[in-house]
């Protein structure tokens, strides 16, 4: 016969046994994923993100306490990492498409674009979204199309613009799209054009041209990205600027998400004060998590700790005021360029607050962190591009969350749309107006257009990681350096 006592023991032991189990082991195939672990590949790149973030990124000290072993998602749990001021950080599973877009190589069509609707009076839509062309490079499928800063594009493949289809004039590798022009009744559709996206290489360098008003010879460039490899083409028109004669600038960086840190020193150091530039003034100073920051005051790295003016610039215009056009897409190393010159120079601004973006990070892929190619052959297009400084101007001004308020406050019209370029263009003509008493003669539209109302604009798919401003001084130093200090 069962001992009463005894079967209750048997009952509990194999209780505890089971539920032990269950809880400590689980079947893996029993569809609790909070309960299993991750897969291996995602574990491993698990392990990367968490190598890179609690080294480098610039708020380690806030990393949340999160086990690798159960993330099943790694863009998420690298999303779970960053802090709550950064909205900059990126992580990439394919990373050469991404340092391609830094340096100006893209698959593209060749415009930038604005996409919105009409609204009345309370704000409210009144019609289908469209787009209007900001500008277009030149010898772009866009460009050999016709297309013009200022065209209207009211439909994709015969089907209305909406918010789900949008991108496609983007990523599309072909396209057929609808023009419109704008009338007295509205948007009238004109012939549909069809165009073939190409690998390009774009020159940031768009647009230069001396004009002169009022008695002023100025110069103006239109400069879309700042790209290391393209401070030749810089020289170039800064050099027909100064033989020229010009006595005052324009530097149109409405559309410029930023770049390079050497492309915003060579350019800066071409513009300021002869005398700041020959002493080697620091143009920005950087902040790194402590640990960085104490590693590069104690070794005394100049190259990692700010900034600062090039003597070697091949043309230096030793300008003592100059005028820069902004939007909203005026971010990173476009504001890094405007409040490092503020304290050397006089520097106004026309046009709309900018992005606000005063942080930099920096491009990190597995060869990066790991000695043995083993260890990351099957995740190695992965990279992610960290923030890991605070930039400030030599004054100590940093954290302009809202960015950059203009001085001279004017819209960026686009209906009707005036050429970049051209004197009469709004943002241009205020700037001209202002540096020389003169008012700009400007043709009025007989149309009434009504109130256009953004919802996005820009070049690519890439335009939210272009902001990430790249320390790319002492690069492979930079690197190295990372490798030796990650375990200590």
């Amino acid at each position: 016969m069962l001992n009463y006592k005894s079967y209750l023991v048997a009952l509990l032991a194999f209780t505890l046994l089971f539920t032990g189990c269950e809880k400590d082991d689980p079947d893996p195939g029993d569809g609790n994923p909070t309960a299993q672990i991750a897969p291996l590949l995602t574990r491993k790149i698990n392990t990367f993100i968490k190598d890179v973030m609690s080294d480098v990124y610039y708020w380690n000290n806030t990393l949340p306490t999160i086990d690798v072993d159960y993330e099943f998602d790694s863009k998420d749990y690298f999303d779970k990492l960053l802090n709550k001021e950064d909205k900059w950080s990126f992580i990439s599973d394919n990373i050469t498409e991404v340092e391609d877009s830094f340096e100006g190589i893209e698959t593209t069509f060749g415009y930038s674009l604005a996409f919105g609707n009409f609204v009345d009076g309370t704000g409210s839509p009144t019609g289908n979204y469209f787009a209007i062309i900001e500008y277009v490079y030149p010898n772009t499928p866009a460009s050999r199309a016709g297309f013009k800063r200022g065209d209207i594009i009211t439909r994709i493949s015969g089907e209305n613009i909406t918010t789900s289809n949008y991108m496609q004039l983007f990523n599309n590798a072909t396209i057929s799209v609808t023009r419109g022009d704008y009338t007295e009744g509205g948007i009238s559709e004109k012939e549909t054009v069809s165009m073939t996206a190409e690998k390009l290489e774009l020159n940031p360098v768009v647009m230069a041209k001396v004009i002169e008003h009022g008695g002023v010879k100025a110069g103006y460039l239109f400069y879309t990205q700042y790209i290391a490899s393209y401070n030749s083409s810089l020289d170039s028109v800064l050099a027909v600027f100064k033989a020229q004669g010009i006595r005052q600038l324009v530097l149109d960086l409405r559309y410029n998400p930023g770049g390079q840190t050497t492309a915003a020193q060579h350019l800066c150091s071409s513009l300021a004060p002869l005398d700041i530039v020959n002493a080697g003034k620091q143009l920005v100073s950087f902040k790194w998590n402590q640990k960085y920051q104490n590693y590069w005051q104690q070794t005394n790295n100049k190259s990692q700790l700010g900034v600062y003016f090039d003597p070697t610039v091949p043309v230096k215009l030793g300008l003592d005021k100059i005028y820069i056009l902004t939007t909203d897409g005026t971010a990173s190393a476009s504001e890094l360029t405007i409040t490092g010159l503020d304290p050397y120079m006089e520097v106004v601004t026309v046009g709309k607050p900018t992005y606000g973006k005063y942080t930099a990070s920096i491009t990190l892929k597995p060869e990066d962190m790991y000695e043995s190619p083993d260890t990351y052959k099957d995740f190695k297009n992965w990279g992610i591009q960290p923030i890991v400084i605070q930039f400030a101007n030599s004054l100590g001004v940093t954290d302009f969350k809202e960015g950059f308020i203009p001085d001279i406050d004017v819209a960026d019209k686009l209906l009707p749309a005036v050429a970049l370029g051209d004197p009469r263009e709004p943002l241009l003509a205020q700037a001209l107006e202002h540096m020389t008493g003169v008012p700009v003669q400007t043709t009025k539209s007989a149309i009434a257009y009504p109130e256009f109302k953004v919802i996005h604009r820009g070049f690519s798919k890439y335009d939210h990681n272009k902001r990430n401003m790249s320390v790319d001084f002492g690069h492979d130093e930079l690197l190295k350096s990372i490798k030796e200090l990650r375990d200590k």
